[in-house]
Formats: C-alpha cells, structure tokens, sequence
C-alpha cells in the first residue's frame, strides 16, 4: 500500500458534519473539503436570511469552526449569542459568528468570497463550500398527501408522526459551478452523520449535485444515524437512508458504516419518550458495503469522533490505497 494524501468530500450539516470534520481533520492524509446544505429556516440563520436577504450563515459557520486551528477557543467567541442592547433590540439571539459571515457577504456581494474569507481567518485545515448560493426552502410531501415547507416544519411533521414521502427544493436552483469542479476532483464523497431529510438529503437535491457525482469515481459512504428522528421515522433503517441517497444521486451507496453499540436501557427508555429509537442496519442490496462498530459509547446519542474517523480511514484506505479491498468489515472494540 502507497500512501497519498486523499481529498475528500463531507456532505451534510446541521451539527452531525462538524463532528465528523472535527474527528478527521487530524488526519495528515485527508485533505477535507466540507459541501454544507444552504436551506436552514430556523434560529439565528432563519431570521438572518428573512431580515438581511443574506443566506443562512450556521451551518457554513459551525464546519469552518471545527476545521479551525483553534477550535475551542473560535467556538467560544464565534457561537456566544449577542445579548439584548439598547437600540439594538434585532441583534440580540444572534451568533457573533453568524453576524460576521452575514456582514462580509454584504460587504463583498460574494458569499463564496465571504466563507473563504472566514476559512483565511479561522485558519481552517480545509475547504468548506455551500452547496449553492442560490436562496431556496426544503419542501416535502407527506404519506397522507399535505406538505409543507421549511426545515423546521419539515421537522415538526416527523415529530408529529408524518411520514416523508417527497422531498424537493423550491425554487430549483442550482449547484455552483466552482463547487461542483470540486466535487469531480473529490477521491471519494461521506455523507452524514446528521438530520437525514434536513441536512443530508437537501444538498443533494440542487440541480447539478447529481451530475457532479457521476463525474467523482471514487465511492460513497454514508455513514449512519444512531436514532431515528420522531414518529415519521418509526422503523426507518440505514438501508432506507440508503436507498434514498441512491434515488437522489442516480449510482449507488458503495459503504454504509453503521452502529452496533448502545447506551444503557435507561437512556434508551428516555429517548423512546421522544420517539426516537436506535436506527437498525434493515437489508442492504448487494451493491453496498457495511461496515459495523460500536461508536455510541454514551448515554447521550452522538458518535464516538475517534472511532468514527478511524473508521472512515480504514474504509477509505481499503478502498483507495489497497490493490485488493476486503468487504463486510466488522470493526470490534
């Protein structure tokens, strides 16, 4: 085995991609390169698009956090929320973080020009790319027929027990073109982990996304949720978020990389209260990989990060550095 340093893909968002990102950036042999969803309705970006025009900034925020030089100390300062000052009322719940990425893209016109001059400033070990700087809302259409729009909403529904059957982005927009030359260079593409409908499915549906992973030759590997997400998810398993992946993309998920481990009954009865249950492996076609660990190894459902990138390392060495992969690895404590 030669080894070469790898340039990867991550896509996703919400606080699933960073974790990733923060586990394998110390990594000498992976050049990271994060395409984050744009389509976040809630919070401090929610509020920011709708009262600026500006896209969303959290999510591009918090991958440039974690692939920082500093991360503690970035976060520290970059994700304190502004409190309520006199004749400044608007500010007040708004991320120091979220309101500089939002000033520098008003200030450059470019939001592309504004997270690479955010990465310059963190010092970030990698690339973060929004998948497109084209403003558009996540909608979905529900088992009984309704939708609904938003990635609140879209949320609130699964909670409320509403199944997801279509999910698209209105208006259609389109991929950047820088983005998606990126992405034909990447050597292989990890989706997850995250908010399966919120923010590892929409950035795979802009218009383009498609097309540019045709072009990458290298795999896909999606890795896992441990739970699933409400009532709507009841019974959904990592062979269905694959099979979903694989409709979006057009070529199949080559490596899913799911969890065996699990916290105590107790933590397990306090999550069924919230109607989430742990995310089983279901049956996964013959094109796909799995590739097994423990990496829930808390009471609290978040992914091991040392264990997850050594398990993303140890796929994407089998895969792209050995003449000869073994499939249907089962990685033991």
């Amino acid at each position: 085995m030669r080894l070469r340093e790898l340039n990867i893909g991550c896509f996703g968002g919400g606080t699933g991609l960073p974790s990733l990102l923060g586990g394998l950036k110390t990594n000498p042999w992976l050049n990271l390169n994060a395409v984050v969803t744009m389509f976040d309705s809630g919070g401090s970006s929610g509020q920011l698009r709708d009262e600026l025009g500006v896209l969303p900034p959290g999510d591009v925020l918090k991958c440039a956090l974690a692939l920082s030089r500093n991360e503690g100390e970035a976060r520290r300062v970059l994700l304190a929320r502004l409190p309520t000052l006199e004749h400044h009322e608007r500010l007040a719940g708004h991320t120091g973080g979220n309101l500089l990425l939002s000033m520098m893209e008003q200030y450059s016109g470019d939001f592309l020009a504004a997270v690479d001059g955010l990465r310059a400033l963190l010092g970030c070990k990698g690339r973060v790319w929004p998948v497109s700087v084209q403003p558009a809302s996540l909608c979905v259409e529900y088992g009984d027929g309704s939708q609904t729009r938003g990635e609140v909403e879209v949320d609130a529904g699964q909670t409320r027990g509403h199944q997801v059957k279509r999910l698209w982005l209105e208006p259609d927009v389109s991929i950047h073109p820088a983005v998606a030359q990126a992405i034909r260079g990447f050597d292989a593409v990890i989706i997850g982990p995250g908010s399966f409908f919120t923010s590892l499915m929409p950035p795979l549906l802009v218009r383009g996304v498609r097309e540019a992973l045709a072009d990458m030759r290298g795999p896909i590997i999606l890795i896992s949720n441990l739970l699933t997400e409400g009532r709507g998810m009841s019974g959904f398993t990592a062979a269905d978020a694959a099979r979903w992946v694989s409709r979006a993309i057009d070529r199949p998920v080559d490596v899913v990389i799911a969890n065996t481990g699990g916290p105590s009954p107790d933590a397990v009865r306090r999550y069924a209260a919230e109607h989430k249950e742990p995310l089983e492996l279901g049956t996964l076609t013959g094109e796909t990989e799995p590739v097994l660990g423990q990496f829930w190894c808390t009471e609290i459902a978040r992914h091991d990060r040392r264990r997850l990138s050594f398990a993303v390392w140890t796929v994407l060495s089998q895969r792209l550095l050995s003449p000869s992969p073994q499939p249907h690895a089962v990685l033991e404590q």
